[in-house]
């Protein structure tokens, strides 16, 4: 329910963007039911988040599908190419750190 509240979707909308059905929405908001593999994978995927993150359960929850993938498609860089991708993102998370900093 927070990630859908946090879109600021409705449970009718979040049902059309999934194939679930609003009442299902409903009842899995309140505990009422428990959903499929297959059908929290189609409200994560309408959603934008990875299962985990649906879940709750991964240390990575916060992280949306497009940031997974993009980890995922570092990891498959040659080290070199690694290193550039590290380096770059350090030098952004440092600034970003000073800034927070100084504010």
């Amino acid at each position: 329910m927070t990630l859908r509240k946090e879109k600021g979707w409705s449970q009718g909308y979040l049902a059309k963007q999934s194939g679930v059905s609003r009442k299902m929405i409903g009842k899995y908001e309140r505990g009422e039911a428990v959903p499929s593999i297959e059908t929290a994978k189609k409200i994560a995927s309408a959603l934008g988040v990875t299962l985990a993150c649906l879940a709750g359960e991964a240390s990575s929850a916060a992280f949306d599908r497009r940031t997974v993938e993009r980890i995922q498609d570092i990891e498959q860089l040659d080290e070199g190419e690694k290193q550039h991708v590290f380096d770059l993102l350090d030098t952004f998370l440092a600034k970003n750190k000073m800034q927070a900093i100084l504010k």
